[in-house]
């Protein structure tokens, strides 16, 4: 996998300009975009597997601590990709983090409450750690997503140098504060109540277990192909969206799912192995670090290159955050998972991809 992973980087490298350059006939542009999807996927789920491995050998919540930094690397490089492929794209990193947003908390959740609850009845987790996710979730969602719709110092739903500056400092700021509560001063929050007493949790890990430094050399080998490949998938994406004059957000949905696939497969089966609380700390992480590191990035980004950042949603995802956001405070504010939580966290997804087409 890693030498079609190198194989096709160095492809690309030499020839991508001219593959690329016409992809006006139908086949070349289906074989080149599954050819890159393909290879994206493939390496992504290499990263995840080598991830998880990491995890066995450090216990929670490390290991997804560092496969959720692995995930938002990716999703910043593509986002960046995407947005200067197709020439400024300037919302596409607002419509990304709703898609985030909307994949996980009410997508993946939803489902791994559904199969976990329709295998193991109900499932428990650490009620402290998920409220500590969410604590830090929703100010910055808010402050990010639904505040620049409001402000008046720019025109449009952006923010200004000085109020841009602001949400960097306090993004990173708080993600740092939950870092080292998640990694030193409460630990305990992070893993589940049967767990409490143990050495560490054991995430269920079905390959090899080699070295910390082998496991942590292929991540890093499987990550730095995908800066090339995010840059031309970018070119197929936007080549689609465009002869189909499907919506814009569509774009920031596509790298979501290409992002989050063999992330929220991990959860998934976690939640079947009756591993709730992995589920959460996956699920939950990955909410946090897409809005509490993306955000700044991107922002960042738009400074370096004197681009304006478009942040805030419309009414109609501004509705369907927030309705996400309170409904996760019920969901995650009950002591145990069932199949009804989950129920109602997946049809709000079903309503999101609704409203991405008919608004």
């Amino acid at each position: 996998m890693l030498v079609a992973n190198f194989a096709t980087t160095g492809l690309f490298l030499a020839f991508g300009d001219a593959w690329l350059a016409d992809l006006a006939h139908p086949a070349w542009f289906t074989f080149v975009s599954l050819w890159l999807l393909a290879v994206m996927f493939l390496s992504a789920f290499a990263v995840v597997r080598h991830a998880e491995a990491l995890a066995v050998k450090l216990g929670e919540p490390y290991g997804t601590l560092i496969l959720t930094l692995a995930v938002t690397g990716i999703e910043v490089m593509m986002i960046a990709a995407v947005m200067y492929t197709g020439k400024g794209n300037s919302a596409l990193a607002r419509d990304a983090m709703m898609a985030v947003v909307m994949i996980v908390l009410n997508g993946m959740v939803g489902l791994s409450l559904l199969l976990g609850g329709l295998r193991h009845h109900e499932q428990s987790y650490n009620l402290q750690g998920a409220n500590a996710f969410l604590a830090v979730i929703l100010p910055l969602a808010v402050l990010g997503l639904v505040l620049p719709n409001f402000t008046v110092s720019t025109p449009g739903p952006t923010l200004s140098p000085l109020q841009a500056g602001f949400l960097i400092l306090m993004s990173l700021v708080l993600y740092g504060v939950f870092l080292g509560v998640q990694t030193f001063r409460h630990r305990d929050y992070f893993t589940s109540p049967a767990a409490r007493g143990a050495a560490q949790e054991t995430p269920v890990f079905g390959g090899e277990i080699r070295s910390v430094p082998f496991h942590a050399a292929l991540l890093i080998a499987y990550v730095l192909p995908l800066v090339v490949l995010s840059k031309q998938i970018a070119v197929p994406i936007n080549h689609a969206i465009h002869v189909l004059q499907a919506p814009a957000a569509l774009a920031g949905f596509l790298v979501s799912v290409l992002i989050l696939s063999p992330e929220s497969l991990g959860a998934v089966r976690a939640a079947l192995a009756n591993e709730l609380q992995r589920s959460v700390n996956i699920l939950l992480g990955s909410v946090l670090a897409s809005i509490g590191l993306t955000i700044p990035a991107v922002l960042a980004i738009g400074f370096v290159t004197d681009q304006t950042i478009t942040l805030g949603l419309d009414a109609i995802d501004s509705t369907l955050l927030l309705l996400t956001l309170a409904v996760s405070t019920l969901t995650f504010g009950a002591p145990k998972g069932n199949v009804l939580l989950g129920a109602v966290h997946l049809l709000l997804f079903l309503a999101y991809l609704l409203f991405i087409f008919e608004r």
